[in-house]
């Protein structure tokens, strides 16, 4: 099992690299929303480093929410999504895979690219480590969400406005325990208890979503 685990997360990750153009639009989505923020507000260091943390992370939702449409699409519309299902591996696993390839692909960038704008924003520094743990633990609680609702509406037309509707009132409590132990980080105390909510999340998420998909996955191709 493990490794078609590791072929199909490999395959997904090889057909996102060769759609390198749908691989930088969340990324470029994500360093554009921050870059907007001090143009439009005083040049005040103070101002921005106080609403740098749910700027941030409120674009690093947005962002991630861009890709979830070809989630599972790709494979719909070219069999190989019934395929799956009646290989006789199970779609919970196979959903696992997906759902990686989609967090390294997406989240996992913005991630990366957080620290550079939080320059931009002058978060102050002792909160870029409470703002990458908290990246780190809550973009795949993001992706996580996000198959389940790409895997709902994988048939459905118009799934691409239907998606942000099913999915953002989900994501709530990571943007507010995510933007939280940032915030609570720059005022120089301890983000351990956003950060560990943030944890309790992921991997309630790990146990649950990759379950919901794959039964959301074999209703589809039926």
């Amino acid at each position: 099992m493990l490794s078609v685990f590791l072929a199909l997360l490999r395959r997904d990750l090889l057909l996102a690299f060769r759609r390198s153009g749908e691989l930088l639009v969340p990324l470029l989505f994500f360093v554009m929303v921050v870059a907007v923020f001090p143009l439009g507000l005083a040049p005040d260091p103070a101002l921005l480093g106080r609403i740098a943390p749910g700027v941030i992370w409120a674009a690093a939702l947005l962002a991630s929410l861009l890709g979830l449409e070809h989630l599972f699409r790709g494979d719909y519309d070219d069999g190989s999504l019934e395929q799956l299902a009646l290989s006789g591996q199970p779609l919970t696993l196979l959903a696992g895979a997906k759902i990686l390839a989609h967090w390294l692909a997406c989240g996992l960038p913005l991630t990366l690219a957080a620290p550079l704008l939080a320059e931009l924003l002058a978060l102050p520094h002792a909160a870029l480590p409470a703002l990458l743990y908290s990246l780190l633990l809550g973009t795949p609680v993001l992706s996580l969400l996000g198959a389940i609702g790409a895997a709902l509406t994988v048939s459905l037309r118009g799934q691409g406005m239907l998606l942000p509707v099913l999915i953002l009132p989900l994501t709530v409590p990571v943007l507010i325990f995510g933007a939280r132990g940032v915030a609570v980080a720059a005022r120089g105390n301890d983000p351990a208890g956003a950060l560990y909510l943030l944890g309790a999340l992921l991997a309630l998420g790990i146990a649950l979503a990759p379950l919901a998909v794959s039964k959301a996955l074999r209703i589809n191709p039926e």
